[in-house]
């Protein structure tokens, strides 16, 4: 779907490790800021259990997880949106991204130099917002220089984006980022949000780097459980991960990777939560097709509705929908199959209004 979560953070705080261990793109990782100029991309697959078994149903020649992209973007420091460090750089490639995952260093380490010379997540993850809120504040005020030129027309419309510039101008004045400012009671304000396209609207999450032994103990990790109180505050989803030992897991063979995990008490990548997050920060939903050929995974948004999940599949799909033949992804594994659900009254044929669930299976009847 083209849809990308953009990590960022202070310069060396473990981004491009986090990158390289995401993605088979390998970013290069050193100890010194500005590492990384132009933006890495990684398309990264989806981890999702629920092919495998559907799999064991079909037997299918090859399996195809869904997938998004993970955009590696310059470190930010102080006077970013003045132009200082990267922050042209770093703003434009931000501004692309869909969605932002912030990395905070949650661990010590005299051996690893830290841009401002302490480790303190909350006040990293406050000086890259406030940076981007002042970006926002330039676009914001320009906005509201604007509706109050116009409001002796009495054009409705910029009597309310005046309204939501004012008040939004304050809010980010204070660092407060645009996604957790309330908007006026009118159905046009979310659309006139959305044509601002600020940095600061867009869905973000939190990626807490620690070291090795805290994963075993994260209460015991002060760090952490300082980031974590401040994403709470804010109902952000926040991830730990030890960036280190992902990149040592991601460059094992994968028959080794389950002894290395074992031994190092993870039921799985620290990764995959990472990659989950961005996907429901996205807000998307995977839905699949299963046959001999292939047992797939697709993505569409969150309240898609039939047609238009057919339309991820092929435009031709969408454009001649007739109906869905839809069958929820446990009953296709348990009862083993499409006939034997049809038998059982678990198939539903499902029309234009249906709206898609996650973990749908469904096979599309079209006509063009």
């Amino acid at each position: 779907m083209g849809l990308s979560v953009g990590i960022v953070g202070l310069p060396n705080v473990g981004k491009s490790t986090l990158f390289n261990s995401l993605s088979s793109a390998k970013a290069e990782a050193a100890n010194y800021p500005f590492c990384t100029i132009e933006p890495n991309v990684g398309v990264v697959m989806v981890p999702d259990p629920r092919l495998v078994a559907l799999d064991s149903v079909v037997h299918a020649d090859k399996i195809v997880p869904t997938a998004i992209e993970f955009v590696d973007i310059a470190g930010l420091v102080r006077g970013a949106s003045k132009g200082e460090g990267l922050g042209n750089q770093f703003l434009a490639h931000i501004r692309e991204a869909n969605a932002i995952a912030q990395v905070a260093r949650c661990f010590e380490d005299p051996n690893i130099v830290h841009v401002e010379n302490k480790v303190d997540p909350v006040s990293d993850i406050a000086t890259v917002t406030y940076e981007l809120c002042l970006k926002d504040l330039d676009t914001v005020q320009k906005r509201l220089d604007r509706s109050r030129k116009m409001a002796k027309s009495g054009d409705p419309k910029e009597k309310l984006a005046g309204e939501i510039c004012d008040g939004l101008a304050k809010f980010l004045d204070e660092g407060k980022p645009a996604r957790a400012y309330k908007l006026p009671d009118n159905p046009d304000a979310p659309g006139m949000l959305r044509e601002l396209q600020l940095l600061t609207a867009k869905p973000a999450f939190y990626v807490a780097n620690v070291d090795e032994a805290s994963l075993a103990n994260l209460a015991g990790n002060k760090h952490y459980m300082a980031l974590k109180a401040l994403a709470d505050a804010e109902g952000a989803p926040v991830v730990p991960v030890c960036a280190a030992l992902e990149e040592q897991i991601a460059q094992l063979d994968p028959k080794d990777r389950p002894d290395f995990l074992e031994a190092a008490g993870l039921k799985e990548p620290g990764l995959f939560g990472v990659i989950r997050a961005g996907y429901k920060i996205l807000e998307l939903l995977t839905f699949f097709t299963a046959g001999k050929v292939e047992v797939r995974a697709w993505t569409t948004l969150v309240g898609a509705r039939a047609p238009q999940a057919a339309g991820v599949i092929h435009t031709d799909f969408e454009k001649g929908f007739i109906k869905a033949e839809v069958i929820w992804w446990e009953d296709y594994v348990k009862l083993g199959g499409e006939s034997k659900c049809r038998d059982a009254g678990k198939l539903a044929i499902e029309g234009k209004e249906y709206v898609m669930r996650d973990g749908d299976v469904v096979h599309f009847r079209f006509n063009v």
